[in-house]
Formats: structure tokens, sequence, C-alpha cells
């Protein structure tokens, strides 16, 4: 309840509403203070505290509405007073009062200081000129993205956390970007030099260029004001349309020291381990302030601790800020990037052991003490265990540290879990939530979901790093108390995928409504289904459809209804509405007919085409009307689906073997397109990729694939379970020099027994680590018919490839089917006007700010007509 306001009543002025700003407001709502205090909160900006973590996501779709962190009602039901766009202008700590922009004048029993911080820029000449920009709220971003779209190429200034992400927003644009960091490596306060090579190694591959170890020097414009070019420290120049300043920041002290308040030698507000200032009434918490040891924090993590004991303070708890973990766990570029602890191997005596692999990009570093204790360690390109990893920080890891780095498919898995941790380890570093009190949200408050469990604890809802650890504990201190974990597929399913396999399977089952009506909670019954479950059963039933009996049609019936986005219309959509088309190449060889088809499809169609990494040419920029004219063409040029769209084998690539390559030893070739045409369709849990390398070079990457091949002097090795992405992960070994037919035939085991036993979108590499037994135990299966399932798994298979076939073929023979492909199904004649494109290097891109146009406006009156 609000506070009834009276003479008597204190006064909590809060100075700035960033995420450390609500989380000082949340923590005062949750001990009860908005009911005994008048609070009153002066924000610079527009708009209300937003989640600036994540404020990059504004360019991948997600609003600024849904970036806020506060909740609908939240200011009303505490009495908050909140005035945006008015910030403090002046301090008189003798009269304690405020005073805003607007003029408006608070009095205070309380004075919290949350002003955070504000971006340096470097004092280069030309740094004011049109088109120089700094990267730090909503307004700064849509500034950037309303200029960019005249201009070409973007840089740059700082390699750090905030660089990088303004990096890929400029990248995102259609921006060629530039990097410029003064330091020797990116993200030099995060990652050691193996750690930084790897991560400019992948930055660099993905078309961004890094200058490292120079600055920049000035920034030249046109007559127009606008900038032209950036000169380098080195001697060199960056022709550049826009400049981004993203070269660290400084506290926002200014109000501090205007009224007297004791100031850091280098900035920031000194406090004590209160968060208390010089003067007793006033606090201040986050990046403007100088901690009592001596570190201005930049982290948002460290931020809501110190709103926290602010707020204990306020209330007499003995609550005490002396310092805090500046562990980080961040996707850049699409990059996972970790640190934590002494990443940097600074305590004496230390050791490092160090996984590295420069061809994915993988970096892996444990830094360990004299003791055999870890210490802290550096993560790039592949931060999974990051979760379990930092917990461990100051003990002496259950297995050796050389397992905790080592990739899956080549050392020993380290067979880490929840058990591992003390209590005392801290999950979740935003909210400094512990092992302990996550389990006591079970046992002691009768959290049964992680949902529930963030709502008890605050663990998780910060960054999300946590999240993965948080589900694993929930799940092993519900079965530790005897509770029934519910591992069924959804609210509609108390069964498995796998379980619903086996059901579908015997019971020879062909329709959605059957198995729910049959098989179903008793709740779900009778119902429509969800989200989750449709399109895992109609995968299901896809994949088994010739041995069941079911129609392997997926937009057939009631098929239809159940498909995900792209399956409707049988080709992925893109960012605009529009649509991409990727006709199969076998093997990656094709024709020079069939190239001149593609470009001629194209050319007619104003499509932007790109060469892909699995062998293929896509093209961009369908309209969904469009596209079986464009299939028509493909298909009678003897093209067929690509099925890039679909959980299913995408693409089987190869190197040129031994009919051209002089160290080949084998027709990778030919075996690639015999692979490729075999699996074509076939429906899977999630989708599968291959490669077929001709010799051990491996130019192929077969071992980063689903399943790989790779030839030896004595026939094939097979390779199972390897992951690119995210995730990377090595195939192992699953036989070895095996021929022709040999090789085919355990790939069918292979392939089939992962469908079968597979949970929803869990990919082979995850699943293989998962299921029981490991690696061990699919061979067993695969190779030697432990189960004597085999025959099975092989007719499952056959009866597959018997009956593919072609969607794209199928479609544009059957005017019935060719229905669906309209924009709006009251104006089927009516073209989206929303898809329009802008041109850019000599093809075409989505036109972004229509983006923001809704389909029915921009429609208005059509129907009409």
């Amino acid at each position: 309840m609000p506070a009834m306001t009276t003479p008597t009543t204190p006064t909590i002025v809060v100075v700035g509403h960033g995420m450390v700003g609500q989380r000082f407001l949340e923590a005062l709502a949750e001990r009860g203070v908005a009911g005994r205090a008048r609070i009153v909160v002066l924000c610079e900006e527009p708009r209300a505290a937003y989640d600036r973590v994540q404020l990059t996501s504004y360019f991948s779709g997600r609003t600024p509405d849904e970036l806020s962190l506060v909740e609908g009602d939240f200011m009303e039901r505490n009495g908050i007073e909140l005035h945006l766009d008015d910030p403090a202008e002046t301090i008189d700590r003798d009269a304690r009062t405020v005073t805003s922009r607007a003029g408006r004048s608070f009095t205070y029993d309380t004075l919290v200081l949350a002003t955070g911080s504000y971006p340096f820029v470097p004092p280069v000449p030309g740094k004011d000129s049109d088109g120089c920009f700094v990267y730090r709220t909503i307004e700064d971003l849509l500034a950037i993205e309303e200029y960019a779209k005249n201009c070409r190429t973007g840089t740059v200034v700082g390699g750090g956390l905030l660089g990088l992400e303004a990096a890929g927003a400029l990248k995102g644009l259609g921006l060629a970007t530039h990097i410029v960091e003064f330091n020797p490596r990116l993200m030099s306060l995060q990652v050691d030099e193996g750690g930084g090579a790897a991560l400019r190694r992948t930055v660099e591959d993905m078309g961004l260029i890094v200058h490292t170890g120079v600055g920049g020097k000035e920034i030249t414009a046109g007559e127009d004001g606008a900038v032209t070019a950036m000169a380098l420290s080195d001697g060199s120049s960056i022709d550049t349309d826009l400049v981004i300043f993203s070269a660290g920041v400084r506290p926002r002290d200014q109000l501090a020291r205007d009224c007297g308040l004791e100031i850091g030698e280098r900035g920031g507000i000194v406090v004590d381990e209160q968060c208390r200032t010089s003067d007793p009434a006033v606090f201040a918490i986050g990046e403007c302030a100088l901690a009592s040891d001596g570190r201005v924090y930049g982290l948002v993590a460290p931020g809501y601790e110190m709103a926290e004991t602010a707020a204990a303070a306020l209330e007499g708890e003995a609550k005490a800020f002396t310092g805090a973990d500046l562990s980080t766990k961040l996707k850049l570029l699409g990059v996972d990037v970790a640190s934590f602890g002494d990443a940097h191997g600074a305590a004496e005596g230390c050791l490092d052991v160090v996984y590295s692999d420069s061809r994915s990009g993988v970096y892996k570093k444990l830094v360990i003490g004299s003791e055999g204790e870890l210490l802290g360690g550096v993560l790039v390109g592949d931060a999974d265990a990051y979760g379990m990893l930092r917990p461990l920080t100051g003990s002496i890891p259950p297995v050796a540290p050389e397992q905790l780095v080592m990739p899956a498919g080549i050392g020993a898995p380290a067979a880490l879990g929840p058990s591992s941790l003390p209590d005392d380890a801290v999950i979740c570093s935003c909210h400094n939530v512990t092992k302990g009190t996550i389990r006591g949200a079970v046992t002691e408050h009768s959290c049964t979901t992680v949902p529930e469990v963030k709502k008890c604890t605050k663990a998780g809802t910060g960054c999300g790093s946590c999240v993965k650890v948080l589900g694993q504990l929930v799940n092993a201190e519900l079965e530790a108390s005897g509770v029934e974990v519910d591992k069924g597929l959804c609210g509609c399913f108390g069964q498995s995928r796998q379980e619903l396999y086996e059901i579908v399977h015997t019971l020879r089952l062909t329709s959605y409504q059957e198995i729910l009506d049959r098989h179903g909670r008793e709740t779900a019954r009778g119902g429509n289904g969800c989200e989750i479950c449709k399109p895992a059963v109609a995968s299901i039933i896809a994949s088994l459809a010739p041995t069941i009996g079911a129609e392997g049609y997926v937009l057939d019936g009631e098929q239809a209804a159940l498909q995900d986005t792209n399956d409707h219309f049988l080709a992925n959509m893109q960012k605009n509405g529009s649509y991409s088309i990727v006709p199969r190449i076998p093997g990656g060889e094709i024709t020079p007919e069939k190239l001149i088809v593609i470009g001629e499809v194209a050319r007619d169609y104003g499509l932007y085409t790109k060469i892909t990494g699995g062998q293929r040419i896509d093209m961009f920029g369908a309209r969904v009307d469009q596209l079986p004219q464009i299939w028509a063409r493909l298909v009678d040029a003897g093209f067929e689906s690509g099925h890039a769209y679909g959980k299913a084998l995408r693409t089987v690539k190869s190197c040129v073997g031994q009919t051209w390559c002089r160290y080949g030893v084998q027709d990778s070739v030919k075996m690639a397109i015999d692979l490729e045409l075999r699996y074509r369709g076939l429906r899977s849990p999630h989708k599968l990729k291959s490669a077929v390398s001709g010799c051990q070079r491996e130019c192929a990457e077969a071992q980063s694939k689903d399943f790989g091949v790779i030839a030896t002097a004595n026939g094939w090795n097979l390779y199972v379970g390897g992951n690119g992405g995210a995730t990377p992960r090595h195939a192992d070994l699953l036989a070895q020099d095996l021929s022709d037919a040999e090789l085919v035939r355990l790939i069918d085991r292979f392939l089939m027994f992962y469908i079968r036993t597979a949970d929803r979108l869990e990919r082979t590499s995850t699943w293989l680590e998962r299921i029981e037994g490991g690696l061990d135990h699919v061979r067993d299966v695969v190779v030697h018919d432990a189960l004597g399932i085999c025959a099975e798994l092989e007719s499952l298979m056959a009866d597959h490839v018997a009956n593919y076939r072609d969607e794209w073929s199928e479609t544009i023979n059957d005017p019935e089917r060719l229905r669906r492909f309209v924009s709006f199904v009251n104006a089927p004649d009516v073209p989206d006007p929303t898809v329009k494109f802008v041109p850019e290097r000599d093809q075409v891109k989505p036109d972004l700010p229509l983006l923001s146009i809704r389909p029915l406006e921009a429609l208005e009156g059509t129907a009409a007509r």
C-alpha cells in the first residue's frame, strides 16, 4: 500500500532510474518501505528503466516496451512518484532539497544517487561531426538506426563489451564495419591473449574488420559537416560514414561534485560499506559510486547488490557491500564469451590449463592454484560450462581440470552436476543467490518449477546465464525430496517425445487429435494442443509416415495446422516477412545449366543471392505468393526442395575427393551425393547436417556434423554427434574402415535410433551426451545390435527411402495446395505491401523502416477495393 503522506512522512528521493535505480525501488517495495515513506524518482530519459544489458536486442526485433524492467502497475501500486524526462539539476544539502530541470523542488530525508555513468568520448578532433554517436540509450540506438540508412561503412571506437555489441548492430544494419581498439586485443579486461586471439578470428570470419593496438587520431568531415573518414594513430585511414564511440564509461558524479560530496581521485562518489556517501543522508549506488574497496563497478550484478545494501541500510539491517564478483558471460556477435575469478592468472604460483581450437574459434583456459583449487578462467566460443565452473571458483574441482576444458568428443566428459557444488556456491551472480537459497526455495517454500524459484529468489532474472544450472538444481532437489519430476513433453502430454514416438509407432496412430484424446493428459483431451506438442507430434508422424500409413505430405489435412511457421509455406521466413528459396544441391555439385537457371530466377524476381556454408545457393526476398512460380521454374530445371525450412536433413557437404585432389583417397563427392539423396526429406527432432571428406586433411569439416564421413585408404570412418554453431562439439568416431555398404547401413541405424530416442529440438550432439551410456551405448546399439532392433531401424529407413516425394513437386501440381500461398486470405490477389527492398551492393536488402508499419495500416482500404 502507498504511504499516506503526512508532515512527518519521510521522503526518499532517488535521482536516476536505470537498472540499478529500479532494483533499489523493488528492494524498498519488498521491505514495505513504500507503505511508510514518500518515494520520488527523477529520471533523465523519456522512458522508465529498461534492460540496458539487452539493449542491442532492439535491432533483433525487441521493442522498447519489451525491454522495460517496470511492471505495468508497479509505480502506482507502491505509490512511487516517477518524473520522466526531468533530471535533477541541483542539490542543496543544507536545505535537503533537490531541484529538477523542470523547476520542481523536492525536500528529502534520504537522497539516493543512481545516476550511472556516461560514455567516454576520446578528445579526437572532429568528434562532434554529424554521424558521430555514442551507444548507451534507446534514443542513441534510434538515432543510429535512422542515420545508418544512408551509410555504407561504419566504425566503432572501442573493442570492449559494448563496442562489440555496437559493431554487431552496425553489421545487422547492413554496414561494412570496422572496430578500432587501442589495446592489443579485443575485450582486454575480460579475456587473456589467447582468448582475444580466438575472439578476433571469429569476429573477422563474420566479415568485420578489426584494428587493434591503434587509436583514432582525427575524424574528417565533408563540407556538409558529416563524417567521411577516420585517421588512425598508425598512419592509416578508414573511409567511414558513421562513427560510434564505445571507449568505456565514466561515473556520472557531477551532481555530487557540485554539492560538495567527496569524490574519488579518478572519479566516482565515495561511499562506505553501506553505500553512504560523506553525507549520512545521501547514498550512491551503481556505476556512479566508488565502493569501499576502491572500485567503480560497471556491471549490473554489483549494482544490484549495492541497491540491496542501501535499501537494507535504510531499514537498519546489517548488510555490507565490500566488493563483487566480476564474472560475466555474454553472447557478443553470436559468440559466447565468459570470464570468472582470476581470469588473467595474477595469483602467485598459479598454473594454466588451456584448450584451444583455432579452426572452430574455441578457447578455454582455467587458472589453477598451487593447491589444485580453481581460481578462474576464460571461455571463448563455447561457454556452456560457465554455469558450473564459476560456482566452483575457490574450491578443488571434483575432476581433473583437463576434463573441464576438453570437448566431450575428445576427452573423457566431466560428469559435473548440481551435487558437485557446495551450498554457499553463488549460482546467480546478478542477484547473489546461492545454491542453498535455491534448495531452500524448493524445500521450504514449496517451489516446484523454475519460474516459481525465479519469482521466489530472483535467480535467473538478470542476465540469464544461470538458468540451465538453476533447472538442474530444481529437478535434483525435487527428486531428492521424493517428488516425481514431470518430464512430460508439455502441459498436454505427460509422456516424453521418445515415449510418444513409441506410442505412434506401435499403435500406428496417424492423427494428432486421436493421439491427444487417447494419450494426452486428462485436462488436455478434447482440446487443441499447444505450440510445443503440435510440431513435435507432427514431426514424429512425418518421420514414420510410410511405416504407419500416414500421408507423407506435411501440408495435407490435419498435418498442415501442426507445422512450425517455416513449414507452413515450405520456406524460411525472413525478418521483413519475405521468404528464402533454397534448392537442394547434393554434395555441392551443380552443372552450369542449373547455375544459369538459378541466376535467371534470381534476376527475374529480384532476389538476393548468397552462397552458403552448406555448399548451396540461397535466394532471399520472395513474397509468399511468388513461391509457387519460382519453384515451378526450379522443379522444371530438375531441382528439389532443400528442406532448409524443416527439421530434416539439410546438406551433405563434400570436398572434391580423389577425382580432382592429389591428396584424395576416396570419391567423396559421389558418396556425399548418394547420402544426401538417400536421406533427403527425413524428418527428425532437429535439423541434420553431414559432410564427406576425401582424406584426413578434412576439408569438408566432417567432424563438426551430426554425422560425418572421412575417407581412409581402407574405406570410410564414421563420426557422429558433431556440431558447429553456437556450441561447437567434435564428433565421436563410431566406426572405422567401413565399406560403402557398411557405412550406409550404420548411418541408417544411427539416424533412426536418434529419431526414435531424442527429445524435442535436441541436436545429435546434445542427445549423444544426454543418453544414458553415451557413445558406448549408441555404438552397442547401432554397431553391435545390443538391443536387437537394428533390423527394425533399417526397415524404417528403407520405408523412408522408397516413399520419398519432393514436397515442392507435389505442391505446384496441385491447385488445392497452391491456394495457401497468399499474403491475405481475404485479398488473395494482393501482395503484402510491407515486403519492400532497397538496393545494396548491386543486390537488394529488406527496407527496414517498413518493418515498423503494421500490415493492416499498410493495407488500409485494399480489402474494400
